[in-house]
C-alpha cells in the first residue's frame, strides 16, 4: 500500500491513532500529534509482530503516515481504548487483504503468548493495569476474546477459554467466521475491520504492558 491509513480519536485528555490497514498497531498520547509521534515510535515493536506473519513494511510505513479521518474521542478514548468504528472500517475486504488481517491477528496471539512465556511472574508495579502480575494479565486477555469475539456472531461461550485446548478452539472459530463474515459481506455489531483491530490491539497492547513491567534480570 502505498500510504499508511490512521484514524485518529480526540479527546481532552488522551487521543489515540490507530493504523487502519495493520491491526494491533494502536497508541494513545495526550494530544492527536503525540499519539501521532508515539504510533510511529512503537514502529520497530509492530515489525517485530509482523516479522511472525513473513509481513514487512511498518518501519517504512511510519513514515509515510495519512490521516484519513479524526473524530471526537469519548469516554472509552480517555480510559485507554481506541473505541470508535472508523467510516472505512465499513468496508469489507479483498479476501487476499482478510488473510492478511487475520495473519496479522494470528501473529498478535503467537506474540503475546512468547511474551507471557518469557518474562517474571509478578510484574513491576504502578498504575497500568491496577497492578496485575503476569498471570492474571494472561488470564484477562484470554477471558475478553469471546466477548469480542461474539461482536462479529463467533459461536464462542466464555467457558471455551477455560482450557488451551479451548483457546485453540476459540480462535479457530474467530477465525472462520471473519472469513465468513468477510465473503458474505455479513453486517455485524462490529464491522470486522474494526474488530480485528480492536481485538489485534488488546492482545498487543497486553503483551507489550508485560514487556515494559519486566522484573527479569533487574536488581531486586
Amino acid at each position: 500500500m502505498s500510504f499508511n491509513r490512521v484514524m485518529l480519536e480526540v479527546a481532552p485528555k488522551k487521543s489515540f491513532a490507530s493504523a487502519l490497514d495493520w491491526p494491533g498497531w494502536s497508541r494513545p498520547g495526550k494530544t492527536a500529534e503525540m499519539s501521532l509521534i508515539v504510533l510511529a515510535d512503537y514502529a520497530p515493536r509492530y515489525q517485530l509482530v509482523a516479522d511472525i506473519a513473513g509481513i514487512s513494511g511498518i518501519v517504512e510505513s511510519a513514515t509515510n503516515i495519512e490521516v484519513i479521518e479524526s473524530v471526537e474521542g469519548n469516554g472509552a478514548t480517555e480510559f485507554g481504548v481506541p473505541g470508535i468504528v472508523a467510516a472505512a472500517e465499513h468496508e469489507f475486504m479483498t479476501s487476499e487483504e482478510c488473510e492478511r488481517q487475520l495473519a496479522l491477528l494470528q501473529a498478535c496471539w503467537t506474540y503475546f503468548e512468547s511474551v507471557a512465556m518469557k518474562v517474571s511472574p509478578e510484574l513491576q508495579k504502578g498504575p497500568r493495569g491496577g497492578g496485575r502480575d503476569r498471570d492474571k494479565i494472561v488470564r484477562h486477555v484470554i477471558d475478553c476474546e469471546p466477548n469480542y469475539a461474539r461482536h462479529i456472531g463467533a459461536d464462542t461461550p466464555s467457558k471455551l477459554v477455560l482450557t488451551d485446548e479451548g483457546v485453540q478452539e476459540e480462535r479457530r472459530r474467530v477465525l472462520a467466521r471473519a472469513r465468513e463474515v468477510n465473503a458474505h459481506q455479513i453486517e455485524t455489531k462490529w464491522p470486522l475491520r474494526y474488530f480485528l483491530r480492536r481485538a489485534a490491539w488488546h492482545v498487543l497492547d497486553h503483551a507489550w504492558e508485560m514487556e515494559d513491567k519486566d522484573l527479569s534480570g533487574q536488581e531486586s
